[in-house]
């Protein structure tokens, strides 16, 4: 592959719904160009940009790969994407680094959420956007109504540029509405023919649309076009061209990705519409001090990590020493590299607005900038989705326990929406997600790749114990005699619930009644005890003691008898002061359309939930909820259900709430249940 400047380079996301054909696009894409010399199918497990084992398992795309390919002499750097939500941090990463996106569509399908959910992420961030209605040779495809659902429900102007020939198992060939040339394709290759006359009417109606949209890509085509003159070629072409550049127009072919049809042409289009990776960049960008971002790593185990970077600044060769400006090291850039699919090809240097790859950095994570140690450029990160399902991992066997840290490290590595955290308070070991199936992909990548076996078990709550009352000169009193030197430790309390503070020790000892030296054992018996309270050996919280009398034995006191007296008198002073159990409330804020609105305040009711407030945020509603974490541990998979997969939600801990009486007793019985079984 050779070096090509700025001008001739294409950075394309193919992104759409789960199941659109996004890979088989690419597959058909890469085909043509030669990458390969036989069209693989998803189904077989051997297309190029598939090539993961838990992509070839599931039979669908989990990670981004970058399929680079040479066309009309440019190179266009495919972005195969996922489309399922639970993998939208891939997504996140693409949008950063692409100058434009295809958005595949089902002809069956037609807008589906995923669609929905990209197309709103690439108008925020402006990014330019193609249309591909994909699969049309299928049964009740029918791309005059995917055409009408998407102008109905999405942003843009929408416009084909392209016609189907024939319909469904008859769909054979495409009519350009630009050039106004038809062509029947066979085994994957167009031939010209004349446009069949029963779609002219057809042709004429969707040609005006286009050509109404091209006008207004250009104030002074737009001037034309309202005088009644009509538009040529070169102006059509040159107000489509600006229109997307702008995200303003979203032109939409035809085609069907597994028999080959069309794929020819979007690559014609993406070299004569989408915008170079110039167009967003500041115009004194080639000039100025190298600038890289590393916007994915992948965890080879034979190469080692892999990171994938667009270089913003400047350009990179390799053999060089760049500063990461995030972590503030130094890090050697040897070989570099370009993808097509799992296969490296390398190159001695990348351009500017160019995407390529570096293994072996030691310290550069995704997000992280690559420069000159003296450029104070710092480019912005990738904004991913924040994981909201967490379920305990348990290793199966000590052999399995010792591999975990490791496995889960390099997980981390590649995965910046993953978590991973073990909570001294439940004993567990957590690991957040985006979703059920990126948490098991998780699980099946630490076996497969890194042969740690975990099980999943439920996640347990961290429960606290308090008091609703208090007790005054409660009594601990600890004697053995035993021949020789005794035990004696002999301690009053008050205890009473305090609000302000975790724990408050203070003693009100008269007359040496417990020497001094043996308070702080009091104190730190007390602490001790309150690790475990006395219903359900939940730790104990908001709760004031004062020493207050107790008694000593000159020969057999010593700490550990006053640790132990402390340690009988906190447990009889919490039972006598109603002890109660606290459960975390969380403040939820969830960002729902309109329409999930009442759905989504019915099923906080049944999560002992309450509304705080709403506030509108263009077509959706920002919920303001308050729940018990044990109602809201599987929420991001109620909200899917709920929302069809289009609401999403942040959660953080609010404050500890007493547990009402009926589940108070079965979560205590199932602590003691427990506690019994170790």
């Amino acid at each position: 592959m050779k070096l090509y400047p700025s001008a001739k380079i294409r950075n394309v996301g193919i992104v759409g719904h789960q199941g659109s054909g996004k890979t088989s696009l690419t597959e058909a894409l890469v085909f043509n160009t030669g990458v390969t010399t036989r069209l693989g199918k998803v189904e077989d497990g051997n297309t190029v940009a598939d090539y993961h084992p838990e992509e070839l398992k599931r039979k669908s795309t989990v990670n981004t790969s970058l399929v680079a390919c040479e066309w009309r002499e440019h190179k266009i750097n495919v972005l195969d994407v996922p489309g399922f939500s639970d993998f939208f941090g891939e997504v996140a990463s693409t949008l950063r680094v692409a100058d434009s996106l295809v958005m595949v569509l089902d002809a069956v399908g037609g807008v589906e959420v995923s669609t929905e959910l990209i197309w709103e992420q690439a108008d925020n961030q402006e990014i330019p956007l193609i249309g591909f209605i994909n699969k049309l040779d299928r049964e009740n495809a029918d791309f005059s109504r995917t055409l009408d659902n998407m102008q109905s429900k999405l942003t843009r102007q929408i416009v084909p540029v392209q016609l189907p020939i024939g319909k469904e198992a008859g769909f054979s060939g495409l009519v350009d509405l630009i050039s106004l040339k038809a062509y029947k394709y066979e085994n994957g290759k167009s031939a010209e023919i004349p446009i069949p006359g029963d779609i002219q009417a057809e042709v004429e109606h969707y040609r005006e649309m286009m050509i109404e949209a091209a006008a207004e890509g250009d104030d002074e085509i737009t001037l034309k076009y309202l005088d009644g003159e009509a538009l040529t070629d070169e102006e059509i072409i040159r107000g489509l061209k600006e229109g997307v550049k702008q995200a303003k127009v979203v032109p939409v072919l035809a085609g069907s990705a597994t028999r080959n049809i069309g794929a020819d042409k979007l690559f014609d289009l993406l070299v004569d519409y989408a915008p170079d990776p110039l167009a967003k960049l500041p115009a004194d960008a080639a000039k100025a001090p190298t600038a890289v971002l590393v916007f994915k790593t992948l965890a080879d185990q034979f190469v080692g990590r892999i990171s994938l970077f667009k270089v913003f600044s400047g350009s990179i060769k390799g053999d060089c020493t760049l500063y990461n400006a995030n972590k503030e090291v130094d890090e050697k850039v040897a070989q570099l590299s370009t993808l097509q699919g799992k296969t490296a090809i390398p190159l001695p240097e990348f351009q500017l607005g160019d995407i390529g790859t570096v293994s072996k950095l030691t310290a550069t994570v995704t997000g992280d900038t690559l420069t000159t140690k003296d450029s104070g450029i710092v480019l912005d990160g990738i904004d991913f989705p924040e994981p909201t399902l967490t379920v305990a991992i348990v290793p199966r066997t000590k052999a399995d326990e010792d591999k975990l840290g490791n496995a889960i490290n390099r997980i981390l590595e590649e995965d910046p929406c993953l978590r991973y955290e073990k909570k001294a308070e439940t004993r567990q070991t957590l690991i957040t997600g985006v979703g059920e199936a990126h948490l098991n992909i998780v699980i099946d990548r630490l076996s497969r790749k890194y042969g740690a076996e975990v099980d999943q078990v439920e996640m347990k709550v961290p429960y606290r114990e308090s008091i609703r009352g208090a007790a005054k000169d409660v009594e601990g009193k600890h004697k053995k005699q035993s021949g020789g030197h005794g035990q004696y430790g002999h301690v009053k309390i008050d205890i009473a619930y305090d609000p302000d503070n975790e724990f408050l020790f203070e003693e009100k000892i008269f007359g040496g009644a417990v020497p001094k030296q043996y308070i702080p054992a009091v104190e730190k018996g007390m602490r001790e005890s309150m690790a475990e309270g006395v219903l359900a050996g939940f730790p104990a919280t908001n709760i004031h003691i004062t020493l207050v009398d107790g008694s000593y034995h000159e020969v057999d006191s010593s700490e550990m008898a006053f640790k132990i007296a402390a340690n009988l008198a906190f447990k009889r002073a919490c039972e006598q002061a109603k002890p109660i159990l606290l459960e975390p409330v969380m403040d939820v804020d969830i960002l729902v359309p309109d329409q999930f609105m009442g759905d989504i305040m019915g099923d906080m009711n049944t999560k002992r939930g309450r509304i705080m407030g709403m506030e509108k945020q263009g077509s959706r509603q920002l919920i303001h909820a308050q729940a018990p974490l044990s109602e809201m541990n599987r929420y991001s998979i109620d909200l899917k259900s709920i929302t069809q997969g289009r609401g999403k939600f942040t959660m953080k801990f609010a404050r500890y709430e007493e547990v009402p009486a009926n589940i108070a007793e079965k979560v205590i019985a199932a602590a003691k249940a427990e506690k019994e079984s170790e």
